[in-house]
């Protein structure tokens, strides 16, 4: 199977990526990864389109079967039929934001404080990720845009949406999986 896990940032696609991979015994890929140049401190510098296309390309290649979390909503189109199903994570804003801020703690610590080096990056992260569900400042990654993504997808499609668990969800995805 190649399973595209997408949702929200702060919805648990990576989590649930993971864990999918690992009941499937298969590679596990994070867009993330090809998304961001690698750097300290992490996701502050975007990789040019066509290199991260063709990162990503190279590593789906090589495994006949993936599981891959995060969005890819325009710049990986391209890898939309190697789709054999596509799970859409959604959880409560609050929730979100609040799994975010504690990430955001516990990446950057207190260079994340008020008036520390990574305050207004952080801050300016999670004005971002809460503008997901109403899609008026976040064009490239909203709900709207998901929406709109996943109705035109030529494989099926599986919504996930509220609080169940990892192992609640993975068996929702085992079923559809057949």
């Amino acid at each position: 199977m190649r399973v595209h896990v997408v949702g929200a940032s702060g919805s648990g696609t990576t989590t649930l990526g993971r864990a999918l991979a690992g009941r499937l015994g298969c590679p596990f890929l994070d867009t993330d990864d090809y998304f961001w140049l690698p750097n300290e401190p992490p996701f502050q510098h975007i990789r040019e389109r066509g290199e991260r296309q063709a990162r990503l390309g190279a590593a789906l290649r090589v495994q006949p079967h993936w599981v891959l979390s995060g969005s890819l909503c325009g710049w990986g189109d391209v890898f939309i039929p190697l789709f054999d199903l596509v799970v859409f994570l959604w959880v409560p804003s609050a929730i979100r934001l609040a799994r975010l801020r504690a990430r955001e703690r516990a990446r950057y610590g207190d260079a994340i404080a008020p008036g520390a080096p990574q305050h207004d990056r952080s801050e300016a992260f999670m004005a971002w990720a809460a503008g997901y569900d109403e899609g008026l400042d976040v064009p490239e990654r909203c709900r709207r845009l998901h929406e709109t993504w996943l109705a035109a997808l030529p494989c099926p499609v599986l919504r996930i949406e509220g609080m169940a668990s990892v192992e609640a969800n993975l068996e929702l995805i085992s079923t559809s999986l057949g």
